[in-house]
């Protein structure tokens, strides 16, 4: 048998390493002066500046619960020991070349261990194993102690994981097969592209680690994303309108107005056409109308929430009846969206305007009881902090809400990109959900100091009379309007138990729908993609496992069902209208320029 030759491995080049490592040198000296001069100005004097989060003190408390308890901890000790005696003789075993069965393995769908080397390699395997038993060591340990308020332990929980997240070997050169031989083939130029990558990421966040999560050159907004054919026809400080051109020869009496959320941007609903709700509502015979918010500056820093139900849907329903002749209007709201449509239709309520015929929530939290993850950034150290600085500018900085955000899925939006971008050099995939996720918006001091104070922190939108908007007492129970619930089995956002509150909330009847994945993918799943699936259930008791329990699958899209649901409140047919057909002329071309208003951080 002839005999295997090793594989060949480039040696750099050590004039052109030497002239790399000149200029990252250069250019690392000069962020990092850069870096150290905007800490002495901004100063870090105070302990919530040093803490902003809080952090500290819910450690410090788990600890002390923690050495209380002094035999439970020595048994959870001898169990990672014993669990360590597992792992060694398991691994001893197949260095002899015999079979052995995993002590840890990774959960299905953790493609950090991906690579064959982690399974077929005995070292990488031992290193994959050794770290899964220590992260469950870990958390385990700080979810059994007993005493700690449901705010800190879940703080204490969320950031263990994110430790534990960035402590993975994945995350490391020499703990990565797969980084170790793109290193050993390319001669470690892998690794001077990864230094190159991370400096200009430093330098585009000004000093700040701003992650490039997809090539941001290759999307351009109404060229190749967001591209449904529609015009601008009304705009107010807050937001522009959208109405967007017809497919089919008739359309349904009731336009259709479309609420997203101001977190975000609109075009998550219209990324391309083949995943596009828009172009898809409007293929179904919908006269689409969507709110596109303005991306706010220090000038719009007094907006306040009752500003954004004032100058967005009831201003867009004053425009939808300009532009159509139709007084009445199916509308839907996403997320903050359709938080705002509920207050709004409470409210309408009031004043007896009962122009909405039939409301449709997206993944929409009423009662923030249970508000999920997102819970751990909210309590009044982190608040006053947040407020400290949003006053300060007038407005909340984009790339804040987008690192909460991330740090919700680190492994998915953070990690990944760290090891692709920098330890294996290579340039992000042009993908366009990234490009929306990374397109992050600015949010006004006024209005989200509101946001956060009265509904994620104390509840209020809960309580009859909780919250006043223009002099009126807001009451959920007072909405007769009939109601679509679409919430997302695996949402990390508004989690799927807590939105399906609503059902209990609202006065009028609730269809409850709850589609497979997440908050973003479960709600962009077109029929044609045949994914997911979703649940429905002809009754709504009070408990949400009791809902699930009884509750049909279906495969496929959630979409058509909905379509079939809000049939019922079309009004019948008329000939499909065009912008600028009725009273509202084109102002522009969509997506419009609001959208394209980029937040600099």
């Amino acid at each position: 048998m002839a005999e295997q030759q090793p594989p060949d491995i480039k040696m750099p080049d050590p004039v052109e390493i030497s002239k790399s490592m000149a200029g990252i040198a250069e250019r690392s000296q000069k962020l990092v002066s850069e870096f150290l001069e905007r800490q002495q100005q901004e100063g870090n004097g105070g302990g919530a500046a040093m803490d902003p989060m809080n952090i500290g003190a819910a450690f410090m408390e788990m600890t002390h619960r923690m050495m209380a308890d002094p035999a439970k901890l020595v048994q959870a000790q001898m169990t990672l020991w014993q669990d360590y005696m597992r792992l060694w003789q398991s691994t001893a075993q197949r260095m002899m070349g015999q079979e052995a069965d995993p002590v840890a393995e990774p959960e299905r769908g953790d493609r950090r261990f991906k690579h064959p080397e982690w399974d077929e390699n005995e070292l990488f395997d031992y290193v994959k194993q050794s770290y899964l038993l220590t992260a469950r060591w870990m958390q385990s340990t700080v979810k059994d102690v007993e005493g700690l308020d449901d705010k800190t332990s879940q703080k204490v929980d969320f950031y263990t994981r994110q430790f534990v997240d960035a402590m993975a070997p994945s995350n490391f050169l020499m703990t990565n097969p797969e980084v170790l031989k793109e290193t050993l083939e390319s001669g470690g130029e892998n690794l001077v592209k990864g230094l190159e990558n991370l400096l200009e990421d430093l330098e585009r966040g000004k000093g700040r680690l701003k992650i490039r999560m997809t090539d941001t050159e290759a999307f351009e907004l109404g060229e190749n994303i967001a591209v449904t054919p529609g015009k601008v026809v009304y705009q107010n400080d807050l937001m522009q309108l959208l109405q967007y051109e017809p497919t089919t020869e008739k359309v349904h009496k009731r336009p259709l107005l479309i609420i997203p959320p101001w977190i975000n941007k609109f075009y998550i609903l219209d990324l391309r056409p083949k995943n596009s709700f828009i172009r898809w509502a409007v293929e179904q015979g919908h006269t689409v109308f969507v709110i596109s918010w303005v991306n706010p500056d220090e000038k719009l820093a007094a907006k306040s929430f009752e500003d954004y139900m004032v100058e967005g849907p009831l201003a867009a329903l004053d425009a939808l009846e300009q532009a159509t002749g139709e007084k009445d209007a199916n509308v839907i709201g996403y997320c903050l969206g359709g938080t705002l449509l509920a207050c709004t239709l409470s409210y309408m309520a009031a004043k007896k305007d009962n122009r909405v015929k039939s409301a449709t929530f997206f993944t929409t939290m009423m009662d923030f009881e249970d508000s999920g993850e997102l819970g751990v950034f909210i309590d009044e150290v982190q608040l006053a902090a947040l407020e400290e600085k949003m006053n300060q500018k007038g407005y909340l900085e984009g790339g804040e809400m987008a690192t909460t955000f991330n740090m919700l899925r680190a492994n998915d939006l953070i990690w990944s990109f760290v090891v692709n971008n920098y330890l294996m050099g290579k340039d992000p995939f042009p993908f366009d959900l990234l490009y929306w996720n990374s397109d992050s918006t600015r949010m006004p001091a006024a209005m989200h100091s509101f946001y956060l104070r009265n509904m994620y922190q104390e509840n209020r939108l809960l309580k009859a009379g909780g919250i006043r908007l223009r002099g009126v007492d807001i009451d959920l129970s007072k909405i007769k309007v009939p109601a679509s619930l679409i919430s997302t089995r695996e949402d990390h956002i508004a989690p799927w138990k807590a939105t399906y509150a609503a059902t209990q909330l609202l006065g009028g009847p609730v269809k409850f729908i709850l589609a497979g994945s997440g908050h973003i993918a479960g709600v962009v799943n077109p029929p044609e993609a045949n994914k997911y699936g979703y649940w429905t259930n002809a009754k709504n008791p009070k408990a949400p496992d009791s809902w699930i329990n009884s509750a049909k699958e279906h495969a496929g899209s959630w979409w058509p069902e909905w379509d079939k649901w809000i049939g019922q409140y079309g009004n019948g047919e008329v000939t499909a209208r065009k912008p600028g057909d009725g009273k509202l002329k084109v102002l522009e071309d969509g997506p419009g320029s609001y959208v394209k208003v980029k937040a600099q951080d």
